[in-house]
C-alpha cells in the first residue's frame, strides 16, 4: 500500500527576490536549494504548516497570501510513498533578519527567477510558475 506524505512551502519575495534555502550536509537531498516548508503534521491545515516552517526555518513571520500551485510525485528514494506539495505565496509580518536552523539549512539567498534556474534545486522547485 503506497503512503502519502503532504508538505507545504511559502514563496516570500522581498524587493523582486525570492527566498530560497539551502539543505545542510547530511540531511536528505544535502546541497539542493529549496523554498522555506516542511511536513504537514497529522491534523494541521497546509496553510498553517507553511507558516510553521517558515518560522522554525529561517525566523520570519509570515501570512499565507494564496496558493501558487500543487504538485505530486512518487518517492525519489524508492519508498512505497506518494508526496502532495503544496505552495504558497507569503508575505512577511514586517522585514526580518533571516536566521537559519543549522540543522536543516547552512545557506539562504533571496533569488531572482534568472538566479534561481542555475541552482541545484529539485525538480518539484523547477515546475513552479516563475518561482
Amino acid at each position: 500500500m503506497t503512503r502519502r506524505k503532504d508538505l507545504a512551502y511559502c514563496r516570500i519575495v522581498r524587493d523582486g527576490r525570492v527566498l530560497f534555502l539551502r539543505r545542510a550536509p547530511g540531511v536528505f537531498l544535502a546541497g539542493r536549494w529549496e523554498l522555506p516548508g516542511g511536513t504537514v503534521e497529522p491534523g494541521e491545515p497546509f496553510e498553517e504548516t507553511a507558516v510553521r516552517e517558515v518560522a522554525e526555518e529561517t525566523g520570519l513571520s509570515v501570512r499565507v497570501t494564496g496558493e501558487l500551485s500543487r504538485d505530486s510525485w512518487p518517492d525519489v528514494a524508492g519508498r512505497a510513498l506518494e508526496i502532495h506539495a503544496f505552495f504558497y505565496t507569503a508575505e512577511e509580518n514586517g522585514e526580518g533578519d533571516v536566521v537559519l536552523n543549522p540543522g536543516e539549512h547552512d545557506d539562504f539567498a533571496w533569488l531572482t527567477p534568472a538566479e534561481a534556474a542555475d541552482v541545484d534545486m529539485a525538480a518539484h522547485f523547477r515546475r513552479l510558475p516563475a518561482y
